[in-house]
């Protein structure tokens, strides 16, 4: 039981601090909140493996609200803050389905994840949690429901506002390699 729980923790670690660094936008937050969850998960290892996923998702939501909440109260503005770009990440997207020997659809890869990212980041808090969950994650509504906390109909709504306010943020036009002059 403890390798399968392994593997799962090695499958959606990367995954999980990537929607913890969107909810925090603190790096060393993130990894210590995706660590709290990891470790609160252990007791839930006797849980079947298919339930495991919900149970965790809804554990580091609430770990990163519980930082958000410390957040407030520390004296944040008296620090230097800490930059919101990805750069000094060292995750990096798994470019699947990009032939790497094409520089200019490598470009355009990279230009369409900047710019997801950038869109992801200036939603709201419960819009980006609805739209990971749903899109990225793939959980089901109902999952989704559980993990954020809040009726099938919110993630719904949740989701369709994040949609629009990406649509409207991210043109296909900009983002088709014919509008660019190279």
């Amino acid at each position: 039981m403890q390798k399968t729980l392994d593997l799962f923790f090695a499958e959606i670690g990367p995954r999980a601090f990537r929607f913890a660094e969107l909810g925090l936008r603190n790096r060393d937050d993130a990894l210590d909140a995706v660590q709290d969850a990891m470790l609160k998960m252990m007791q839930y290892r006797d849980v079947p493996a298919t339930e495991w996923t919900p149970i965790f998702w809804k554990i580091l939501r609430n770990r990163i609200v519980d930082f958000q909440r410390c957040a407030g109260l520390r004296l944040r503005w008296l620090t230097q803050p800490k930059s919101n770009n990805h750069e000094d990440s060292d995750w990096e997207p798994d470019w699947q389905g990009v032939d790497h020997d094409d520089p200019a659809g490598m470009l355009q890869a990279r230009q369409t994840y900047a710019a997801l990212a950038t869109a992801l980041a200036a939603l709201p808090a419960r819009q980006r949690e609805a739209f990971y969950l749903r899109i990225v994650e793939q959980l089901d509504v109902a999952q989704t429901a559980a993990v954020m906390g809040c009726s099938e109909g919110s993630v719904k709504t949740h989701l369709s506002r994040a949609r629009h306010a990406i649509d409207t943020t991210i043109q296909p036009d900009d983002l088709s390699p014919n509008s660019r002059s190279l």
